[in-house]
């Protein structure tokens, strides 16, 4: 019985993190920025109609029908995101889609290698863990200062644990 939980111990997850896409917009300001673009479309688009341009009209609410489908999309894969866990025994990388297909790598930490790319004016520009001859990257939806941030804090995990033995 000791042995089982001693092997659950050593298994217990160090750095756990679940890195998602930001969108400065919520819910409420999606709903504005319709709203208040849907009202200017329609305003100005019966006015030209009224006043013999209905092309114009035609246009404004492609505009907005565009814009619309626009920000759905940019919604749509905000529901991305990566959950990223090191245990002594093994680094966890679950990636789901917006459709929510999940796609898991696992690693030994050990043999697992974190890389990053930067560069000098914009930073880190990927972040990439390779071990046993397979590789992926990492929050490569992250803006700059949340990559920085996630590396530390990663990199200080893997050595934490190889530290260990």
């Amino acid at each position: 019985m000791t042995e089982i939980n001693a092997q659950i111990k050593e298994d217990r997850p160090v750095f756990a993190a679940e890195l998602t896409p930001y969108r400065s917009l919520g819910r409420t300001g999606f709903r504005l920025v319709l709203l208040l673009s849907g009202a200017v479309c329609a305003f100005y688009g019966i006015f030209f109609t009224v006043t013999g341009a209905w092309p114009i009209g035609l246009f404004l609410g492609a505009d907005f029908l565009l814009l619309y489908l626009a920000l759905k999309m940019s919604y749509r894969s905000g529901r991305q995101r990566e959950e990223v866990s090191v245990s002594p025994t093994n680094i966890l990388i679950r990636k789901f889609s917006p459709t929510g297909r999940m796609i898991e790598h696992r690693f030994n930490p050990f043999w697992a290698r974190f890389r990053i790319n930067r560069h000098e004016e914009f930073g880190i520009t990927s972040m990439h863990v390779s071990g046993e001859g397979r590789a992926t990257d990492v929050g490569s939806f992250l803006n700059p200062d949340d990559r920085e941030s996630f590396a530390k804090a990663f990199r200080s995990a893997l050595a934490s644990v190889t530290r260990r033995l």
